[in-house]
């Protein structure tokens, strides 16, 4: 993982940094990417696989629901069988309605996880809801764990937006009903960590959410947000929705608030296909980050979108087959390759572009188009190094990734850099 580029370096909000089991949210590192499992957290082993693969994945905090006493009293066994997995991605749990409860009766469980997650719009209510803040409050204090309040539109402290609708009607120009609905929820995040200050929770320990599920609404919130306090924020559409839908707006939202200096973790809450791939919104996040050039978690691969002079699929075959070898290697090429992230390949579909493109990629190739000659020049470096012929390219080239990876990051290339 590589830190931030000059210009996000520059432009970042400075918040306080927040130390969640030794991934550092704010302050000068890098944005973090988490994630939340799906499973029932009582299902032991299958929140063990999902949370494995999604951080097998690069998601570097977890999020389980903790929604009742099997589940809190699973929590420590699915610490342990991790651990014994060689997975150490810190594990927080979320609470809503009986989170005080859960904590306090369960203290392994408390323990073993690395951060609360809390809603101050269901933590409690009425009389009860500021002693039951200060219970889990005290609980984190006790355990040393961090704890992030995350407010969401959709489960909003009703008496606060009461209030404040009550006292805008009441002006002379009365403000717009969303507008209203924005601070709103920003209070509500603020007051909370004010309140969890007064009990001892240092803003080290605090991150703040104010989730909503449209665009332009999560957008105004966090710039109001992050220009009212200095701590560390988690951005996210709460329910970003299903494929590409989730995947724009998501985008098109956390895009704006990243260039501008906003956020300091995390997640993309896509809606997944019946048994899809919980993965997907770990590699969405990854791909934001990296695209906006703010981090690098795996090699680029710059393909052509096609047109009428590439009527084969060879090129595109082999630009997924690549895509799909990188991410099936990069667990070992991280860790025996660091830096390999850095990289940028080429798959280009004819001539027009093709040479171009390969050139200013790390290692690239230009497949020959509709009606070019039957060859296919491989550039590294910049420089034309040979040229691939007959039915093994895609194998050949990518063998050639392989030993290009091996000779620029390897034992071998450390000694001579030395």
């Amino acid at each position: 993982m590589t830190q931030y580029s000059d210009l996000e370096r520059s432009a970042r909000r400075r918040s306080v940094p927040v130390n969640v089991a030794g991934v550092v949210v704010g302050g000068a590192a890098p944005v973090v990417v988490q994630s939340m499992t799906n499973t029932d957290t009582a299902d032991i082993a299958g929140t063990v696989a999902q949370v494995a693969a999604l951080a097998r994945t690069g998601s570097e905090l977890v999020r389980i629901t903790v929604d009742r006493d099997e589940a809190a009293k699973a929590v420590p066994h699915i610490r342990e069988q991790l651990l014994k997995r060689g997975v150490g991605v810190p594990l927080v749990g979320d609470f809503h309605y009986i989170g005080h409860k859960l904590l306090a009766e369960n203290p392994a469980c408390a323990e073993a996880l690395d951060k609360y997650r809390i809603n101050p719009g269901n933590v409690g209510f009425k009389d009860k809801k500021d002693r039951q803040f200060a219970d889990i409050i005290e609980i984190a204090l006790k355990h040393g764990k961090p704890v992030r309040i995350g407010v969401n539109w959709g489960s909003l402290d009703q008496d606060l937006l009461t209030r404040l609708m009550d006292e805008n009607a009441a002006l002379p120009n009365p403000k717009d009903a969303r507008e209203v609905m924005h601070e709103a929820i920003v209070q509500s995040a603020l007051l909370s960590a004010e309140q969890a200050e007064k009990l001892g929770l240092g803003a080290d320990r605090i991150i703040l959410s104010a989730k909503v599920s449209a665009v332009q609404d999560l957008i105004a919130v966090y710039r109001m947000l992050a220009g009212r306090c200095s701590y560390a924020l988690h951005l996210g559409l709460t329910e970003a929705g299903m494929g590409s839908k989730g995947i724009v707006a998501s985008t098109a939202a956390l895009g704006v608030l990243l260039q501008e200096g906003i956020g300091d973790t995390i997640r993309i809450s896509l809606t997944p296909e019946p048994g899809g791939d919980r993965t997907l919104e770990v590699k969405v996040g990854q791909e934001i980050l990296q695209t906006m050039g703010f981090r690098s978690f795996v090699p680029v691969v710059a393909a052509c979108p096609g047109c009428g002079r590439t009527t084969s699929t060879v090129f595109q075959e082999l630009a997924r087959d690549v895509e799909n070898m990188i991410r099936d290697r990069m667990p070992e090429w991280k860790t025996r390759y660091p830096g390999v992230e850095t990289l940028t390949f080429a798959v280009m579909g004819c001539i027009v572009n093709g040479p171009g493109e390969s050139k200013h990629a790390d290692i690239g190739i230009s497949l020959p188009g509709t009606g070019e000659s039957p060859a296919a020049p491989v550039f590294i470096d910049g420089k034309k190094a040979m040229t691939l012929r007959g039915p093994n390219i895609a194998a050949d080239f990518k063998a050639l990734v392989e030993d290009y990876i091996e000779r620029r990051f390897g034992v071998g290339a450390k000694r001579e850099a030395v």
